[in-house]
């Protein structure tokens, strides 16, 4: 019996590359030997014509199976849709604007029959990127890896080939808002990068403008760190330090007379405007861990199908 590989394509307004990427990743699974495939789109609240297109090839193609969901509910809930139905053993996942090639997955395959269970990609370069975006990456995996109690590989996205075991424990973590690549670091098992040159968009635009970007840096911190949480303290001692440091200038400025201003202005000015600031972070870090909280005790779930073609 062959073995089978499942990829997960998320699809959001990609009426531009949907027969392209179609086209090139099915040539690509076709060419490999005694396996057999699926492509599971998942329509992540589209309203151009992406689904459209989709059902089409769906008629004509059987291994091409569509998950539609009632709305966007994001990039990461497209890919943990994707995830739940695939019935293959071993799953690619990656996006449809064919940045990460296709034909780098018999590569990939070679590996996961090596023995390794999550072959992550990791760029080599990025074409087509902004210097602003590829600072701010690298400058978010190193901020992540810091306060993180695991380590995240740099220059990753989700463009990876997982073991089916993997995917079997990635499905049972009932948590929301997940951070997929952070939670196929935390899960362990063998892992082993892949190194690759990611390529420029040919098509339509990028769907992770920089709002989605502080989104999702702000998902993989609260995800995998408490140490915001710690930072709180630390804040609080400083400023219980600063506060005497303060006193002590006030009372030398007094009585050496090193300046005119009234008596106590300065100190009452810097106290009362450093202390707003810190209760306002205190705040503000509390509230993000509170609301995460929250939106967990409501288990609502993390996205809505409104339709499934070619799934049982």
């Amino acid at each position: 019996m062959n073995k089978k590989i499942s990829v997960v394509i998320p699809m959001y307004y990609e009426q531009e590359v949907v027969d392209l990427c179609y086209e090139r990743v099915s040539n690509v699974l076709k060419k490999i030997n005694n396996y057999d495939y699926e492509i599971i789109f998942i329509n992540d609240g589209s309203k151009d014509n992406t689904l459209m297109l989709l059902k089409k090839i769906a008629d004509k193609d059987k291994n091409i199976k569509i998950i539609s969901f009632s709305k966007n509910f994001g990039h990461q809930a497209a890919v943990t849709a994707g995830i739940k139905f695939v019935t293959g053993d071993a799953i690619v996942i990656m996006d449809a604007d064919l940045q990460d090639p296709p034909e780098l997955i018999p590569d990939m395959l070679k590996l996961w029959e090596n023995g390794s269970e999550v072959i992550y990609g990791k760029r080599k370069k990025r074409d087509g990127e902004s210097i602003f975006k590829v600072l701010s990456a690298k400058m978010f995996y190193s901020i992540l890896n810091a306060m993180s109690e695991i380590e995240i590989p740099k220059d990753t996205g989700d463009f990876r080939l997982v073991d089916r075991k993997v995917i079997d424990v990635i499905n049972l973590l009932p948590e929301h808002n997940k951070f997929l690549r952070g939670l196929f670091s935390w899960v362990g098992f063998e892992q082993t990068e892949f190194l690759y040159d990611r390529q420029k968009r040919k098509y339509g635009k990028t769907k992770y403008p920089f709002k989605k970007m502080i989104k999702l840096a702000k998902d993989g911190i609260m995800s995998f760190s408490t140490k915001p949480l710690k930072l709180v303290g630390y804040l609080g001692i400083f400023s219980i330090i600063l506060s005497f440091v303060i006193l002590v200038y006030s009372i030398c400025s007094y009585a050496f007379k090193l300046n005119h201003l009234s008596p106590g202005w300065t100190s009452i000015m810097v106290t009362i405007t450093f202390f707003a600031g810190v209760q306002l972070l205190v705040l503000w870090l509390l509230s993000e861990y509170i609301s995460r909280i929250y939106d967990e005790s409501k288990a609502r779930p993390e996205y809505i199908i409104k339709e499934k073609i070619n799934i049982d």
